[in-house]
């Protein structure tokens, strides 16, 4: 029940729906990338990304200092149904700004 509960909850807000979003279209991303591409703090990013991690929807790689959050692979049967209908919302999505690769990262 509890991972049911969390999964549910990690769905219940718009931010954490279009982070998904976002990261399902462009793959793995620096936590940088995150940032700049949405317009968020680094605190309140971190937050939704865990919260997404706990619910079972991410993976996280770690390399050095840096952190790439993905769509865990493969999904269960529910957050794979989930996924595919937030891929039929049609959410506008920002454009990826990848600082990462510029070396202009500060995290």
């Amino acid at each position: 029940m509890e991972i049911f509960l969390g999964t549910v909850s990690a769905l219940n807000d718009e931010t954490r729906v279009k982070l998904l979003a976002f990261l399902d279209q462009h793959g793995p991303l620096c936590v940088c990338d995150l940032q700049s591409s949405l317009g968020m703090i680094q605190s309140r990013l971190s937050r939704h990304l865990k919260i997404l991690k706990d619910g079972g929807f991410l993976r996280v790689d770690r390399c050095g200092t840096w952190a790439y959050y993905s769509v865990r692979s493969p999904l269960d049967r529910f957050r794979s149904e989930a996924l595919a209908e937030i891929r039929c919302l049609g959410i506008e999505l920002p454009p990826l700004i990848k600082i990462s690769e510029t070396g202009d990262c500060k995290l």
